[in-house]
């Protein structure tokens, strides 16, 4: 019934088509790699196989994975947590209404900028405080521009914004994320805001 509903809202926009329904974690992971879609919605918890599981599968399988979005009904559960570290780019709670899901859907598909970031923020500073930040080598790499940069990305800002802040174009906002993520290893911003406050190269307040 909730994969009818999705498909409903998302296949009466004009510029998005559902490829594929799955009712399990490890059939999930089989019809992604053969569909091959641009944007994933994945229920955090499914049989078989997890969200988390199934988001690291499905990373790790494809040379161009896909951008996956969590779907749960508590935004400050524990597996939206381990689903953010693993590589998802966000997270979509299951009473968001029509509208709110085809934005994110769109929102991810961009990846410029990210979904709810307050609640990614509010979820990464919360993990931070339970273990002590350990500054990994990419902190050191990364130059003053590269570090204004990821952390004004962590404050939630899209790449426009970021070149309002900063006084330069898009283009340049553009090439200093690319950088950051390179230099983190962080697979998108999400990862790399986890990564942020993680290391404690921003701070948990």
């Amino acid at each position: 019934m909730v994969r009818t509903a999705l498909r409903v809202i998302l296949d009466a926009e004009a510029d998005l088509e559902v490829v594929g329904e799955a009712s399990t974690g490890a059939e999930a992971v089989s019809v992604v790699r053969e569909a091959r879609p641009d944007v994933v919605l994945l229920d955090v918890r499914m049989p078989e196989i997890d969200g988390i599981r199934a988001t690291e599968q499905i990373l790790a399988g494809m040379a161009e994975p896909p951008r996956i979005v969590v779907v749960t009904t508590f935004e400050n559960d524990a597996y939206v947590y381990d689903a953010l570290r693993v590589g998802a780019a966000g997270f979509l709670l299951k009473r968001a209404g029509a509208d709110e899901l085809v934005d994110a859907v769109r929102l991810v598909a961009r990846s410029d900028s990210l979904l709810y970031p307050a609640a990614v923020r509010s979820l990464a500073a919360e993990h931070a405080r339970r273990r002590p930040p350990a500054a990994p080598p990419w902190v050191a790499r990364l130059t003053e521009r590269e570090a204004e940069v990821l952390r004004l990305v962590a404050t939630g800002l899209t790449n426009a914004e970021i070149a309002g802040r900063m006084g330069v174009g898009p283009a340049t906002v553009k090439t200093h994320v690319a950088a950051v993520l390179a230099k983190t290893g962080a697979r998108d911003r999400t990862q790399a805001v986890i990564l942020a406050y993680e290391s404690g190269f921003v701070g948990a307040r």
